[in-house]
């Protein structure tokens, strides 16, 4: 990242617009690559196979979920790939206290090493075996994050059960119940998350993924924010902001095909750009159809009424070069700098960098533009879907 960022600074202070191309592609093709490896652990019936789920935006009756039960249904570490991102693996792992599992081999067995962070996964109080855990994950001086799930059942059993209830109360009853107990299995200043692995965007989920990225590597955070399902609208705001932070490299990528003098081949090139930049889009912001559909059967919301939110054309169909064009022809301003820039390639002398000037210009606004209106339709939808209002922010 740090050759990256150098490299690239010399290139733009030297005004070599061709260099800072190429770098700026081969930076996209390098992020796409960037590989998460994230485990899961907890004993048995903690709800830790329904958390990876969760994770991967799957219930637990889709189809290539890990499968659930009351009984260890985990009895080997399996790996889960992210459905939309197949560099994000979720390992699924058998609880430390199973009877085939004792504590001398399992981290062994588990291969620690090869996880990026590690999520331990109880449904009570946490055990000396997750404490133990936790304590051999600092060794490997990895990060751990303690989650208390299934915590919409106890709200349930609470209402139920007294006269007087308060959820605020409850829920932080259970969280110091939590850090109580761990403090007392000597694990220091731990931090619980209170979450509900079939609804996400209920309770401390939010708060998880932000310190999650917070600490995660540089490199790695963007990967682990764009393949998370959409819990909040903070998170789909964060989702923006981290396509937009991409907008500038894409720009440059495409100044690539200006440099190449044969017509037609600069703007196929933006047009290529363009069009993987909407599926990036739609892909994170949860705007594919199979996106909305498990957004409908998971929140009650008829895909009618979703639907009814949608503005954009790109949302919840495939995206093809066609339609790509379709919709930049409503944005006069790009066409018209996509056709001065393919024009300007064959003026002597000055016509290349021109080009390849106007090329990322025109790229850099159809991309803000096409964005705006897929962020808006994702803040929506999921409005929407959720009961909420005021969506649309910038």
């Amino acid at each position: 990242m740090a050759n990256f960022c150098e490299e690239m600074k010399n290139a733009l202070q030297n005004n070599n617009l061709a260099a800072a191309a190429k770098l700026a592609k081969e930076h996209l093709e390098n992020l796409d690559k960037v590989p998460l490896t994230i485990a899961v652990t907890g004993e048995t019936g903690s709800g830790k196979s329904t958390f990876v789920n969760a994770l991967r935006g799957l219930k637990n009756s889709d189809e290539g979920a890990a499968p659930t039960g009351a009984v260890e249904t985990t009895m080997e570490p399996t790996e889960y790939l992210h459905p939309d991102y197949p560099n994000v693996k979720i390992w699924d792992l058998p609880g430390m206290g199973t009877i085939k599992f004792t504590a001398d081999k399992y981290l062994k067995k588990m291969e620690f090493e090869k996880f990026d962070f590690f999520i331990i996964v109880s449904a009570d109080r946490f055990s000396e075996n997750d404490a133990k855990l936790a304590r051999e994950i600092q060794n490997l001086e990895k990060k751990f994050y303690f989650v208390r799930s299934k915590i919409d059942h106890n709200i349930i059993d609470e209402k139920r059960d007294k006269k007087e209830f308060n959820e605020e109360e409850t829920l932080k009853r259970i969280r110091d119940d939590c850090i109580q107990g761990l403090e007392q299995l000597e694990i220091k200043s731990p931090k619980v998350f209170l979450v509900s692995g079939k609804d996400l965007n209920l309770f401390d989920a939010d708060d998880l993924w932000k310190l999650l990225e917070q600490e995660l590597p540089e490199h790695k955070r963007e990967v682990l924010l764009l393949a998370l399902p959409n819990i909040s609208l903070d998170v789909i705001n964060r989702k923006k902001q981290a396509l937009k932070d991409k907008i500038q490299l894409y720009a440059l990528a495409s100044a690539i095909g200006a440099a190449v003098l044969i017509p037609g081949i600069s703007i196929a090139v933006d047009l290529a750009i363009i069009t993987k930049f909407v599926t990036e889009c739609q892909k994170s912001l949860g705007l594919r159809a199979e996106s909305l559909k498990r957004l409908s059967e998971a929140t009650g919301v008829s895909m009618e009424e979703l639907k009814a939110e949608i503005k954009s054309p790109l949302t919840g169909v495939k995206i093809t070069t066609e339609l790509v064009i379709g919709v930049l022809r409503g944005c006069i301003f790009v066409g018209g700098l996509m056709a001065a820039e393919e024009g300007a390639r064959f003026v002597p002398f000055i016509g290349t960098p021109v080009a390849m000037g106007l090329s990322a210009f025109s790229t850099y606004l159809a991309l803000k533009y096409l964005l705006k209106s897929l962020g808006d339709d994702a803040q929506r939808v999921f409005a929407k879907a959720m009961g909420l209002t005021d969506a649309v922010s910038d």
